[in-house]
């Protein structure tokens, strides 16, 4: 969820830019959630002065919410052309987006938006075009690195413009904002190349097909296995929608240029099975990803078994372990061979290792540091490692805290609304517009419906109708709870006085309270119970 803000001027006039606008994924605490946005109602406040949005690179968590957002915005959109393109096959698959304008720009290349200009720079990172941000205000410039690493053989694009960081080093940097992803491991990290190298050595000795999981934006590595598997006489297959959109965008920008066309799904079954090699989503353990369908043998027209091998082509995010374990453990089940980066060398990371940070601080010499993409821990010990490098100032911010970088001293001004936007369906919302707190609740102890029917004399001529949802079938008596419920709601209304009953509300209270209260004697949980009172 990548969105910073940088504004230049006074407070009651300051204009504002946003760089990178990104998403994240629900896990099992947001129930039912499609997506997770950065809270921009501080931003919104303001949208007379803001200027435009500057894209680092086209990841999902620094463009995925552009789509989803831009309609509450309506600010310029600065992008790459590959950023740009996906941008569009992404709209073109989501029926009534917004066609959002994008000015296109380039690495090396400088532009004006508002008050500031922004120089795109060339790093490497695990997509093509990725480039890191130099502010420039009339106060000073600012370097935003985007998520980056140093790569001198990297499988597509230049490698990281030392020249050109230098350069503006040279020229004085006020503050560097930068990736502190690995900020915890030292070294340097490997070159792509060297996976590359890797897969070719794996895929030219397995026995039967081969099926390599990756993130569908890492083309780099989209097109080192299909060099590989043409090398070892094998053909290449792309399943999963994700990834068949970056390769069609990747194409027709040149980026797949020299490679052997990818072969169908329906002619995939007529290749021998030491001649195929599939490249699929997956990595993070989506249960409706192509390699989750493939564990569960559950795709129509392609299937794993023993002696194939999958090949984890990336490192899990924190929070997908377990639903890889359960992706792993069926494809185990089938007989398939698992190889992951613990194994063989089939992944890099895209981020810097601290060698590569060190260099970075040695090309920019900012004045300030402020370590930015990580966790808490990550943050803290780029905070560290700046200090150590010489940096004079170094300032540990959290989500919400807005700084003053200058002029004086670094200081953190001012704290700003801050938190998480939904996506549910078609709609966006904050945690209580879209009832999270309620579908927490519903998921550990289910809901409870019940109809009660008065009469004219306010008698109950029939029993109390109750339905359950997410609750055990039967109690430890082996009652059916139903039936239990059923009890305990009649009881509740023949516990009131007839001449009260006239008060349907006071009705419905007692019954909730009293199904409510016998779920949680005979079963151990309290449910949602919703009550509805009728009288003839």
């Amino acid at each position: 969820m990548n969105l910073a803000l940088y504004g230049y001027g006074p407070s009651e006039n300051r204009e504002w830019i946003i760089v990178d606008c990104g998403v994240s994924f629900a896990g099992p605490d947001f129930p039912g959630i499609d997506l997770v946005f950065p809270d921009i109602s501080f931003i919104e406040a303001r949208l007379s002065a803001l200027k435009g949005i500057i894209i680092t690179h086209a990841h999902e968590d620094h463009y995925g919410a552009v789509l989803d957002l831009w309609p509450r915005l309506k600010a310029p959109v600065y992008a790459t052309a590959f950023t740009a393109a996906l941008l569009q096959a992404k709209r073109e698959g989501e029926p009534g987006a917004a066609k959002v304008p994008v000015t296109l720009f380039k690495a090396g290349e400088t532009f004006k938006v508002g008050p500031f200009e922004i120089e795109a720079v060339n790093v490497t990172h695990s997509i093509p075009e990725p480039v890191a941000l130099a502010i420039r205000t009339p106060l000073g410039t600012v370097v935003h690195t985007g998520d980056w690493k140093i790569d001198a053989t990297p499988a597509l694009g230049d490698p990281t413009d030392e020249a050109r960081l230098r350069a503006i080093g040279d020229e004085g940097v006020v503050a560097l904002i930068c990736d502190s992803t690995n900020a915890m491991r030292e070294g340097v990290s490997p070159s792509e190349r060297q996976v590359t190298q890797s897969l070719q050595e794996i895929i030219a000795s397995a026995k039967g097909r081969v099926a390599i999981t990756t993130f569908s934006s890492n083309v780099g590595r989209i097109r080192s296995i299909a060099k590989a598997a043409d090398e070892a006489g094998r053909q290449v297959l792309l399943m999963g929608r994700s990834m068949k959109r970056v390769a069609d965008v990747a194409d027709e920008l040149g980026y797949l240029e020299g490679l052997p066309p990818f072969v169908g799904e329906q002619d995939f079954g007529y290749i021998p099975r030491d001649k195929a090699v599939i490249v699929l989503t997956g990595s993070q353990g989506e249960p409706r990803a192509a390699l989750a369908r493939l564990a569960r043998d559950e795709h129509p027209t392609v299937a794993l078994s023993k002696d194939d091998t999958v090949i984890f082509s990336s490192r899990s995010i924190p929070g997908n372990e377990k639903a890889i374990n359960d992706i792993k453990n069926g494809l185990i089940e089938r007989g398939v061979t698992i190889i992951e980066d613990h194994d063989k060398l089939v992944h890099v990371s895209g981020h810097p290792r601290r060698n590569e940070l060190k260099q970075m601080y040695e090309w920019v010499r900012p004045k300030i540091a402020v370590p930015a993409h990580g966790e808490p821990a990550h943050l803290s010990a780029h905070a560290q490692f700046a200090r150590e490098q010489g940096v004079p100032e170094v300032v540990s911010l959290r989500n919400g805290q807005m700084v003053r970088l200058a002029p004086g001293a670094a200081t953190v001004i001012d704290e700003v609304p801050v938190g998480r936007l939904y996506k549910d369906g078609y709609l966006i919302g904050n945690a209580e517009q879209m009832g999270i707190n309620e579908r927490r609740r519903l998921s550990f102890a289910g809901q409870v419906s019940v109809l009660i029917e008065l009469s004219a004399k306010l008698e109950l001529d029939v029993d109390p109708e109750v339905v359950c949802m997410g609750l055990p079938g039967k109690d430890e008596t082996g009652e059916e709870m139903s039936e239990v419920l059923i009890d305990a709601a009649a009881g509740a209304v023949e516990s009131i006085p007839r001449g009260r009953r006239k008060d349907l509300e006071l009705v419905r209270e007692a019954v909730r309270r009293a199904v409510r209260g016998e779920a949680n004697d005979a079963w151990g949980k309290k449910p949602a119970v919703t009550v509805f009172v009728t009288r003839a």
